[in-house]
């Protein structure tokens, strides 16, 4: 190292003797776990370093220290916040999105579960990027990367396959109608 780094290196190496204990019983009291209270002191003293030509000599260093951890705590806490919003909003459109689907009867979604099984994986995604995605063909054929025209024909046939699936039978003295779920 040359003279300059070697004496920026010493003083760093001082300052962080001189206040890392207090510095993280600082962090430890303010902060929700020990390894946020680790991570948060390795952040300020991480900003030490990038600024330690601004940072005061003596005592007043330990306080500006004590300033950056106090900076890094409150945008730690607005971050958080911000996430538990985001969560909180994500859980309020999954609970809206769960009712949507909730309509039909619990028998009646076996059954479309029972009769989607019966059609190939890539008719299946194209039927259900289409009913519930709301997905065009032309938009299907760039997320499965085939022609529209090629979607458009698998998409007419997997509608019809699935309609044979979900038809009743036709009762008959003997038999009650059921609703046909046999692979074609």
């Amino acid at each position: 190292m040359r003279p300059a780094q070697n004496d920026r290196a010493a003083r760093f190496e001082d300052l962080f003797r001189r206040t890392r204990i207090d510095l993280l019983r600082y962090l430890t009291r303010r902060a929700r776990s020990p390894e946020e209270a680790a991570d948060l002191l390795a952040e300020t003293y991480l900003v030490a370093w990038r600024r330690l030509e601004a940072i005061p000599a003596g005592e007043e260093a330990r306080l500006w220290l004590f300033g950056v951890a106090r900076n890094l705590l409150k945008k730690g806490t607005s971050r958080t916040r911000t996430a538990e919003l985001l969560v909180e909003r994500l859980a309020i459109e999954l609970r809206a999105a769960r009712q949507v689907g909730e309509g039909a009867t619990e028998d009646r979604t076996h059954l479309v579960r029972a009769a989607l099984a019966q059609l190939g994986e890539l008719d299946r995604e194209i039927l259900m990027l289409t009913a519930w995605e709301g997905l065009a063909p032309g938009q299907i054929a760039d997320v499965i990367g085939m022609s529209a025209n090629r979607v458009r024909v698998r998409l007419h046939r997997a509608r019809a396959k699935l309609g044979r699936e979900l038809r009743p039978v036709t009762p008959t003295p003997h038999r009650p109608a059921v609703v046909s779920t046999r692979a074609k």
